[in-house]
Formats: C-alpha cells, sequence, structure tokens
C-alpha cells in the first residue's frame, strides 16, 4: 500500500508571521508547510525551495503574505524592492515543483486590494504601493499559471497602519488562507473582516 500524500504548502513571512498559524491550521488537514525566512533576499527563497523538492519533491500551494510588507520598517524603496523581488523569485521558482490543481495564495489588505481607490493611513503609500503591484503582477501572470493548472486566490483583510490585525482576527484570516489552499474550487478573491472599510472614502 502506498503512503498517504501529504499536500506541501509553502508560507512566506518567517516564523514571525502568518506562518506559523497557518501550520498549525493545515495540521488538521494532514498537510505539511514550509515556512520561508523573513530575510527580503531571492537566495533565500532559492534555498527555500531548493528544500521543498529535496524533502517532499512537490509544493501543492504557495501562499506570499504580502501583508507583512506593512510592517517594514520606514519606505524604503530598496527594502520595498527587495520584498516585492523576494515574492516574485518563490513564485517563479515554485512553479516547476507544482502540478495541475496547485495553489498559489496571495494575502494583502483592503488598503492595498482597493489602492489607489481608498484611502491609506498616513506612513504607508509606498508599502501598500508594492502590495498593489505585487497582486497586479500576479494578475498578469493568470495565463501562464492556467496553462500549468495553478489557482490563484487572493485574500484580502482589514489592517491598521502598522499591519496589525483590526477587526480581522488571525484565526479568521487563517481560516480563509487555509480554505482557499484546501477547498475543492477555490475562491478567485476572498474579503475577510469588516465591511466598514469598504464605505470609507
Amino acid at each position: 500500500m502506498s503512503a498517504t500524500y501529504e499536500p506541501v504548502v509553502l508560507v512566506s513571512g518567517g516564523s514571525g508571521g502568518l506562518g506559523p498559524a497557518v501550520a498549525r491550521r493545515m495540521g488538521g488537514t494532514g498537510g505539511h508547510v514550509v515556512i520561508a525566512g523573513a530575510d527580503n533576499d531571492q537566495t533565500d527563497a532559492s534555498i527555500v525551495t531548493e528544500t521543498v523538492a529535496a524533502d517532499h519533491g512537490h509544493l501543492d500551494a504557495l501562499v506570499l503574505d504580502a501583508s507583512e510588507c506593512l510592517s517594514l520598517p520606514g519606505e524604503d524603496p530598496g527594502t520595498l524592492r527587495a520584498f516585492h523581488e523576494k515574492h516574485r523569485a518563490l513564485v517563479s521558482l515554485a512553479m516547476p515543483l507544482m502540478s495541475p490543481g496547485a495553489r498559489i495564495v496571495y494575502v494583502t489588505s483592503h488598503q492595498a486590494h482597493f489602492f489607489p481607490h481608498k484611502a491609506v493611513p498616513k506612513g504607508c503609500t509606498a508599502a501598500v504601493a508594492s502590495m498593489r503591484a505585487g497582486e497586479t503582477a500576479l494578475y498578469a501572470m493568470r495565463s501562464q499559471l492556467g496553462r500549468h493548472g495553478i489557482h490563484l486566490s487572493v485574500v484580502s483583510s482589514e489592517r491598521t497602519g502598522s499591519g496589525i490585525h483590526s477587526a480581522t482576527s488571525v484565526h479568521e484570516l487563517t481560516g480563509a488562507v487555509v480554505a482557499a489552499v484546501t477547498t475543492r474550487t477555490p475562491p478567485g478573491l476572498v474579503c475577510v473582516g469588516g465591511t466598514h472599510y469598504l464605505m470609507t472614502a
């Protein structure tokens, strides 16, 4: 009898980000979660995907926690660019490990998803714009992803200017991410948390 298939999920953000919460929730589904380091370094992206290939031979889902961008110190263009480039590298390196039916989940904030049509907290414009650029870049790849049978989902949550959850709880956000990874028919977009943000200017 063959061994039970164990889905493998790679989550960006390091041990202090969304990864541990997703790992705990995925543990109940029989999945295995690999957490990418928090360093904004394309070398780290290469190392973690090589590790996944060596240890598991496949990847079923890639979760990109773009919302961690709001927690980066300052709005240094170089730091934000490195953050964005690491996510691009993770997608490029992960795709060869992904079979038809695999998922990419992009976790963002309402401020970024609706940018520039909604107000942005003071001091967060550059970070929010970078997150929106990352989402737009993935949308531009949908044809390429589709040819490989890879589905893209965006999970948008409400955050404060410092990147901390407000109306959205970690539990609720994690549930939405895990559902996007595991549900039979994954959603294209999930908005998590209060709806009052959509009513603001």
